[in-house]
């Protein structure tokens, strides 16, 4: 789907169901950014405040592309800021500060994902805006939480560190090998972006019964921790981790050109891929009937069965077969078969965003939220740092060309 394409608009007779939802975002990086977009998706009006030189850190990432304004954009910031308006406000000075509580009033939401404290200290924490809004939904995403006192209060974190934390990485590791620190698809971020987003509507829900708003803490830990539930709750049933095998077959195999992955975890599931591959003398075998023994039989007998069954075989072709028969089993995709997979197509999850430096198009991600009384899009592109703060101010505080000129003059915008 091209950025400013509409798909189904019949699904739009009722309006987007977020629309009227105003969020004002002092953001960075992905975790809130992807939270926040996600609700743009769904009709909210997003305001990003930016410092009004540098702009928020995910600008600076890498790979980055030039934008009309000359400025470098990084793709973290592509990708997690489409549909939203940028307003470039010095939040380190009094007048910058003074001015974002004047526009919190005029918001039912702000968000923030600074380092716990930071908004305290700046005046501009839960406390201090709802003594004006009562009413304000205060969301904020950090790694650690500022609700309560965690011992990890103090410390950074980027996806890898509470992924890490929550045992994601230790459930996949090898004996005798050491756990790989791989950024999960940015798993610690979306993850925590999505528990905004529902904690969000949920202050949202509770307002529209009591009228008052609240805090909705998410910390990314906890989010990973949720995420990957299984870790505690399989060592508490004394099973054993993925990596060190366990009554079941999970693993990736090859076709003729490139992987899929099954997954085995029950007799009938066994007995499925016996039928799909030709190998039904497996039902009956006496090595098999005992779930426990599988593992020990994936690389002599299992792998080379079904490997053997693929090698004449697309990697997407073996999944249709296998599916027919029952077994899951899905293709081990890159970013080429994505971009050519039918389904992703079907529902406009990788939109076309016009590079201001070349003619090749941006694809980033689209709504995975589907609703059958609204449809997605019409997308904006990514905003160029500060390119609505005059038409922010003007709209939302009716300020004029003297008070404008006044705070560029003082460098506050």
């Amino acid at each position: 789907m091209r950025i400013d394409e509409v798909k189904n608009p019949e699904r739009e007779d009722s309006g987007k169901p977020l629309a009227g939802v105003r969020i004002l975002a002092a953001e960075q990086m992905q975790a809130l950014p992807y939270a926040t977009q996600l609700m743009a998706h769904l009709g909210a009006v997003v305001v990003k405040v930016e410092h009004p030189r540098s702009g928020e850190s995910g600008r600076g990432a890498r790979p980055a592309l030039t934008d009309t304004d000359g400025r470098e954009v990084g793709a973290t910031y592509l990708r997690n800021n489409l549909s939203k308006k940028s307003i470039g406000i010095d939040l380190k000075q009094p007048a910058g500060v003074a001015l974002f509580k004047r526009l919190a009033t005029h918001f039912d939401v702000v968000a923030e994902n600074f380092k716990p404290g930071t908004m305290e200290r700046l005046g501009l924490g839960y406390e201090a805006l709802s003594a004006d809004s009562p009413g304000l939904v205060y969301v904020s995403v950090s790694g650690f939480g500022n609700l309560d006192d965690s011992p990890y209060a103090s410390w950074p974190a980027y996806a890898p560190i509470p992924e890490a934390m929550a045992g994601v990485y230790e459930q996949n590791r090898k004996p005798g090998e050491r756990p790989k620190a791989l950024v999960a698809g940015a798993l610690g971020d979306i993850g925590s972006g999505m528990f905004a987003v529902i904690g969000t509507l949920a202050a949202l829900r509770h307002r529209d019964r009591t009228g008052l708003g609240q805090h909705v803490d998410v910390a990314m830990f906890d989010a990973m921790v949720a995420m990957a539930d299984m870790v505690p709750f399989m060592a508490s049933m004394d099973a054993p981790r993925i990596s060190t095998g366990g009554p079941w077959i999970i693993d990736t195999f090859r076709a003729s050109d490139g992987y899929f992955v099954i997954e085995v975890i029950r007799d009938n599931h066994l007995h499925q891929l016996a039928r799909a591959i030709g190998k039904p003398e497996w039902i009956d075998d006496p090595r098999f009937s005992d779930r426990a023994s599988w593992p020990e039989y994936l690389e002599p007998v299992f792998r080379p069965a079904i490997e053997a069954w693929a090698a004449n075989r697309t990697k997407l072709d073996a999944c249709h077969a296998l599916s027919k028969h029952g077994v899951a089993a899905g293709p081990s995709n890159t970013a080429e078969d994505l971009r050519a997979d039918p389904h992703v197509a079907l529902r406009n999850m990788l939109i076309e965003v016009p590079r201001p430096d070349s003619d090749k198009a941006l694809q980033v991600v689209g709504n995975p939220v589907k609703m059958s009384r609204a449809a997605d899009g019409p997308v904006r592109r990514f905003p160029r740092l500060g390119e609505h703060t005059e038409e922010v101010l003007r709209e939302t505080l009716a300020l004029d060309d003297a008070e404008i000129a006044d705070l560029r003059a003082q460098a506050v915008i």
